[in-house]
């Protein structure tokens, strides 16, 4: 979740505890449904005449001495699911802030599309860009309703006490609807968010993203602490996202990631080890060695 984002819900939080109100939710179904923001993110155009939405190249970075990414290249295509494996310390985090503008690398080049030069743009700035990632950990705001945290993420900024009265257009209402039945929360809709299991909760959190209407999607181990039946749902969910989305998921869980791989990188001491498919790397020697075992 952005800090934009975020700080727009405790804004709507101080607003309600300010009110009174002390619910959450309402009745009827989603079409009466009046709170939400005026306008729909419209992300801007992006050059994929080269056919790769991502292009890192020889890209390094040190922290006090240490290497944590070694001229690391790396592409990925437009709607790829691209799977990210690795030791611990192998960069996968680095890499993610590099290219999510929290790290700046100390030499190479980060492309998003053939002309966006990443390392040219604010963290903020490339998320606008329709470049989202997600922690871990699932960031919601657990006093509002599933609805309402979708609705949040579906508009820009306004005047919070103007957005609770301003009503959802049919276009909007149709896209909250779409993602909700995407990532199967349709009928806790009108639930408190901090009521939902951690799984649901990652769910909204992805759906909150794809409101956002990203063109690529960073994913930082993603079914940490799911059960075996809420991973399998969200492989089938990661699968139904391409070739619309772009995705790149890091994750240690190997029976995720072969349900979901179609090309998998391994990652060590901040440089690509191996690239292929999953059996390829699983036979690859380098790759047992230092990181899968025997």
């Amino acid at each position: 979740m952005t800090p934009e984002l975020m700080n727009e819900g405790r804004e709507r939080l101080q607003y309600r505890e300010q009110q009174g109100q002390n619910t959450v939710g309402g009745s009827g179904g989603l079409g009466g449904y009046g709170a939400g923001y005026s306008r729909v993110h419209q992300p801007g155009s992006l050059d994929l005449t080269h056919g790769r939405i991502l292009y890192l190249e020889d890209v390094s970075v040190s922290f006090d001495g240490f290497r944590a990414i070694h001229q690391l290249s790396l592409d990925i295509a437009p709607g790829e699911l691209r799977c990210i494996i690795g030791p611990n310390g192998a960069g996968k985090t680095t890499m993610m802030d590099i290219i999510t503008g929290k790290t700046r690398p100390d030499s190479g080049r980060v492309f998003f599309g053939s002309t966006i030069d990443l390392l040219r743009h604010s963290e903020a700035e490339i998320a606008g860009m329709g470049l989202c990632r997600k922690f871990q950990k699932p960031t919601v705001f657990e006093a509002l309703t599933v609805f309402e945290n979708l609705e949040l993420a579906l508009k820009t900024p306004r005047g919070v006490a103007a957005a609770l009265w301003h009503r959802l257009s049919g276009e909007q209402r149709d896209r909250l609807g779409e993602v909700l039945d995407l990532i199967q929360l349709s009928e806790q809709w009108q639930r408190p968010a901090g009521l939902l299991s951690h799984g649901q909760k990652q769910w909204l959190e992805i759906g909150m993203l794809l409101m956002q209407e990203p063109k690529l999607l960073l994913l930082d181990e993603p079914v940490a602490g799911m059960t075996d039946q809420e991973t399998e749902r969200t492989a089938e969910l990661f699968l139904s996202l391409t070739p619309k989305h772009s995705l790149i998921v890091v994750e240690h869980d190997m029976s995720f990631i072969a349900r979901i791989s179609q090309t998998v990188t391994v990652l060590c001491e901040g440089a690509v080890l191996a690239q292929g498919t999953l059996a390829q790397v699983q036979a690859d020697e380098r790759v047992i060695e230092v990181y899968l075992g025997r």
